[in-house]
């Protein structure tokens, strides 16, 4: 072969692997991921369903008696800024992006599973799109229920618009332009970014029904993250810190990790000498007899809230019972734990109040005697793990309760309906009952351990 001939092979080996490959529009420092022609850089992994090629778009067909199929890029990305669009016609079309994506070759007997950051697409009334669900591992991280003002975002039968910033350990979506979650978490480094094509089950109705993914690119060199302008709440894993996010907005520490300040003994001025203990970022009321408030007692913070957004991190032991209380007054004088309401905090299984009171009002995250938490119980973590408890008092006295994100308590204080509670409760013998314009928070010694952590505050006006 002659050298002109041989120069003429290298080149043309050269532009057929360009060809395979994204490319990249160098202004602007970003990589197109898909090519409008071709799946190269693309593999599948899990199920069944169909990907193919329409006018420059990639479109996922379901397939029945099929896992979740995910459509993912060979490469790996670490920090990056994805943009994508994605259309949905049905509502049984449920989809998502995974950023970061995992995969475990050996799970479901050697056939594998996909796991990790989900973006969601959710066409379906529930309307979570562009929350983070953590597939087949933890489940939701970020549902829409902690920021339901973007849940009208997303647009059935239209192309919609997602970008997405993973920044060292900060997850923030956008659907529309409308800021979506934000999430601070550190479980993955790196992973790929795949296109989700919901199983169906048996329901073959739904075979064939299409989710539509075009204009996918990404960005990773040079990123400036995009601050939210809205009060948007954050879920953050990284234990008692804040965002500069949440301290813009006002948010503060109610406890820091290491130390006791800005907390009280309930029947004293100075924190307790024993039975509470910090440990490695931990709040703990130790184990004694069960008995309420009989040994270490109860902490309340030295200052006192009116309207509020209280959020806060559990552990409970086996069989154990605590609470977390609100507009405690102290002016009782009562003996046992300080009067105020609750937000319980219990094992529900193993825990006998969780049978008395009424209708379920003593189980985990109700409004403790009055109000049965509607509890999902997929949104329960189990005995031993962390669970996010929320506690939000509006201005106009309307409470809401939350476990991991989910409401499962709503009243108003103050209310007939409320004051009729009270009245068929333990509480009818306190005047006015839960009625005070202010009041300290509570951390209550039930004697059983249980842990608390990253929990924060923000005054609402």
């Amino acid at each position: 072969m002659n050298k002109r001939n041989y120069s003429l092979l290298i080149l043309v080996c050269l532009l057929m692997a360009a060809c395979g490959k994204p490319t990249v529009e160098t202004k602007e420092g970003w990589t197109n991921l898909f090519d409008g022609e071709s799946l190269d850089g693309w593999k599948q992994l899990d199920g069944e369903a169909e990907f193919s090629i329409e006018d420059g778009v990639i479109v996922g067909s379901a397939v029945a008696n099929t896992p979740n199929t995910f459509l993912v890029t060979e490469q790996t990305y670490e920090d990056f800024i994805l943009e994508l669009e994605i259309r949905v016609d049905d509502e049984s079309s449920n989809s998502g992006v995974m950023v970061r994506g995992q995969y475990n070759p050996d799970a479901n007997d050697g056939k594998g599973r996909v796991f990790g950051y989900q973006v969601e697409c959710d066409p379906k009334e529930r309307a979570w799109s562009g929350g983070i669900y953590d597939e087949a591992r933890r489940g939701w991280l970020y549902p829409l229920s902690y920021n339901p003002d973007a849940r009208s975002a997303f647009k059935l039968g239209e192309f919609n618009t997602y970008r997405v910033e993973f920044i060292d350990n900060t997850l923030k979506t956008w659907v529309n332009g409308q800021e979506v979650a934000y999430l601070v978490d550190d479980m993955d480094q790196s992973g790929f970014i795949g296109l989700q094509v919901h199983g169906i089950g048996d329901n073959p109705e739904n075979a064939g029904k299409k989710t539509y993914f075009r204009n996918i690119r990404i960005k990773t060199e040079d990123l400036s993250p995009t601050p939210f302008e809205n009060d948007v709440f954050v879920v953050s894993t990284i234990d008692n810190e804040l965002t500069p996010h949440e301290k813009d907005k006002g948010w503060k520490l109610l406890f820091d990790g290491s130390t006791s300040e800005g907390w009280r003994s309930a029947k004293g001025e100075t924190f307790p000498e024993g039975g509470w203990t910090i440990n490695d970022g931990v709040l703990t009321i130790e184990a004694a007899d069960g008995r309420e408030s009989a040994n270490a007692g109860d902490i309340v913070t030295v200052d006192k809230y009116s309207a509020f957004d209280l959020a806060f991190d559990f552990k409970l032991t086996e069989g154990a019972n605590s609470g977390v209380k609100y507009f405690v007054t102290l002016n009782e004088n009562n003996s046992g734990s300080a009067i105020g309401l609750e937000y319980q905090v219990l094992d529900d299984e193993r825990h006998p109040d969780a049978k008395q009171g009424k209708d379920g009002n003593r189980t985990l995250a109700s409004l403790y005697d009055l109000i049965k938490a509607d509890k999902q119980s997929r949104f329960v973590r189990p005995i031993g793990e962390w669970n996010k408890g929320r506690i939000v008092v509006h201005p106009d006295n309307t409470v809401e309760h939350y476990i991991n994100g989910l409401k499962v308590v709503e009243y108003t204080r103050g209310s007939d309906a409320y004051r009729d509670l009270v009245a068929d409760s333990k509480y009818k013998v306190w005047e006015n009952f839960g009625e005070a314009e202010e009041g300290h928070i509570l951390l209550q010694d039930h004697g059983d351990e249980v842990h608390y952590k990253n929990i924060k505050i923000k005054e609402l006006d």
